[in-house]
């Protein structure tokens, strides 16, 4: 599957077969691909919690208004994020770049993000909505399918994974085989109405 085929097949599948177990050297290569999404600077502060344990995906299907992709699919992966990536060891993001370009952006992390917890949390809901579409095409390719979920509550789900307080939750994707298609496009919007050439129009 080409990379137009996966982007035009994906689709949010809310039914998958429980039965279905992915195997470990499956997952690794879905964070795998995951991990070479972008992120600024190459901080890499995405989080990739991948639920496998029954009980513990009950608990958050739970807190997901009981939806039931959360324990049907084969895994559940909540993307987070370390809010304080820019602090911690930032010379390891750039350990294998040439010296030249190290010295440069090694000493801009810090600074760029500090006292900014705006820009923090933004820049990581872009690392995690980019890694997240990583995964969601990587599944397409191994010939699974997908679905984005916000529905949860992030407070309760926080607790049940045990997540630090300098870090985020973005949202979860459910992957598995999917036991029925998703519906039809609900409605695609023109170009017309999503594209903007050079400026938006003056009001």
């Amino acid at each position: 599957m080409n990379t137009l085929e996966a982007i035009s097949s994906r689709r949010s599948v809310k039914h998958y077969d429980p039965e279905h177990r992915m195997t470990e050297e499956e997952i690794e290569q879905l964070i795998g691909h995951a991990i070479l999404a972008p992120t600024s600077f190459n901080i890499q502060n995405w989080r990739f919690v991948v639920l496998t344990d029954p009980e513990l995906r009950q608990k958050v299907r739970a807190a997901a208004w009981d939806q039931a992709q959360v324990t049907e699919a084969s895994i559940t992966i909540l993307l987070c994020a370390d809010l304080n990536a820019h602090l911690k060891d930032p010379a390891r993001y750039w350990k294998d770049a040439p010296k030249e370009a190290a010295d440069i952006l090694v000493p801009m992390i810090e600074p760029f993000y500090a006292d900014k917890p705006q820009l923090q949390r933004d820049e990581a809901m872009r690392s995690c909505g980019m890694a997240g579409q990583s995964i969601m095409m990587a599944a397409r390719e191994m010939g699974y399918d997908s679905c984005p979920m916000i529905g949860f509550d992030p407070d309760a789900v926080a607790k049940l994974i045990n997540l630090p307080d300098d870090h985020c939750i973005g949202f979860m994707i459910t992957v598995g085989k999917a036991l029925k298609p998703a519906w039809p496009r609900p409605g695609q919007l023109p170009l017309s109405d999503v594209m903007v050439r050079d400026q938006f129009p003056s009001s």
